[in-house]
């Protein structure tokens, strides 16, 4: 019977070589990535979302009349020109910052008083800061007893000229807005009045604190402040102090004056919630990734001492069960190799070349026939398997001969 033949590969192993099991590094990382790349671009998108979330809040808002309001009905414009003039903006939405803010040599600005209670407007009343109201309504007398306003007026803004002595009216010039005040005391000053009346749009009380009323928001809105004077009044009554409370009645205000403290809450970063969520789902996530796996090896003492033959008749009775033949020969040609290596004084790095072509030269039999032994194609069924483990038998026999 004629010796089969192989075909080689420019490695020197037979075409159709299997390594081992038949396997490689390459394809156990590929094997490896593609099992993990799904579990890693999850938490990767987590990640991203919550470094997103975690980023400064942009430094802008829809409230109405707000500093940080960029639209038509905003007063973006006015603050940015108050800041550049050196004035320190705060903007509050609620009573206890405005009258914690509100001291002496500062200005406390009330945007509308239609949410306000009377238990909050009487704490801003009581403040030490020079108060400029912004359309009042029925809180007007708590701040003054100078000036009135006038009702059923037009809500239509008309232009007005000066009209009066005070500085800022005069700087101003001219006024665009609507609704009007009367003066009812000696102390106030009622300016940009109508030919003929004497109600403005803007009046002044000069006491033991400065209050300015304007009787229309129009003035301070981005649309309209270019318009006219109305920046130099607005600019002049707001930016006369270096500190500026911008207060902007709100929904949430519960009126509470007397501060309390920072609540844990307050101490957290607005995006605190939506991070925590997401650290939340992370680990849910690598729970179930990792909760299918057992874990790594840990060594335990056994209560009896288990002969080495007795664990590699174990192992092979596991591969016969399973029908492992592959898992089997890779084994059986792993250690024949090791060993012959080993005797010939080969590194365990010696690549496969190398290896064949040392047991070819110690056995005396073909490269091709050496190669075929130890890198060839898994056997097929039991009998081939037998075969196997005689023949690589024989060769390290002859190994160790020579």
């Amino acid at each position: 019977m004629s010796a089969p033949t192989w075909t080689t590969t420019p490695g020197g192993l037979p075409a159709g070589a299997v390594v081992g099991d038949g396997t490689s590094t390459r394809s156990r990382s590929a094997s490896r990535w593609r099992r993990l790349r799904a579990p890693l671009a999850l938490v990767a998108g987590l990640a991203l979302v919550g470094l997103l979330a975690a980023l400064p809040e942009p430094r802008t808002s829809s409230v109405p009349l707000a500093p940080d309001n960029p639209a038509a009905g905003g007063a973006r414009a006015a603050a940015q020109i108050l800041g550049r003039q050196g004035v320190d903006v705060r903007f509050v939405r609620t009573t206890s910052e405005a009258v914690a803010a509100a001291e002496a040599g500062t200005t406390l600005l009330v945007v509308r008083d239609t949410l306000l209670i009377d238990t909050q407007v009487e704490a801003l009343a009581a403040t030490e800061a020079d108060v400029v109201l912004l359309a009042p309504s029925w809180s007007l007398a708590s701040f003054t007893d100078q000036v009135t306003s006038v009702g059923g007026t037009s809500d239509v803004p008309v232009t007005t000229q000066a009209s009066c002595t005070d500085p800022d009216a005069v700087a101003a010039g001219t006024l665009t807005a609507a609704g009007r005040l009367v003066a009812t005391g000696p102390q106030a000053v009622v300016c940009f009045t109508a030919p003929g009346e004497a109600s403005g749009a803007y009046a002044v009380v000069e006491g033991e604190r400065r209050v300015s009323v304007l009787s229309d928001v129009t003035p301070l809105t981005n649309e309209a402040l270019a318009e006219e004077g109305n920046a130099a009044l607005v600019l002049r009554a707001l930016g006369r102090h270096d500190t500026l409370v911008w207060y902007v009645p709100s929904l949430s205000d519960t009126g509470a004056v007397e501060a309390t403290g920072p609540s844990l809450s307050d101490l957290l970063p607005p995006a605190a919630p939506v991070v925590g969520l997401q650290l939340l789902v992370v680990a849910a996530a690598a729970a179930l990734w990792r909760g299918r796996r057992l874990g790594r090896l840990v060594t335990e003492p056994l209560p009896v001492v288990v002969r080495a033959a007795e664990t590699t008749r174990g192992r092979g009775r596991l591969y016969r069960r399973g029908r492992s033949r592959g898992h089997a020969a890779a084994a059986l040609r792993a250690g024949a190799a090791a060993r012959s290596a080993r005797h010939l004084g080969l590194p365990r790095s010696a690549p496969a070349p190398t290896v064949i072509d040392a047991l070819a030269l110690a056995s005396g039999r073909d490269r091709t026939e050496v190669a075929a032994l130890l890198y060839g194609p898994p056997p097929t069924d039991d009998v081939a398997l037998t075969r196997l483990a005689r023949d690589l038998d024989d060769l390290e026999s002859e190994v160790h001969r020579s």
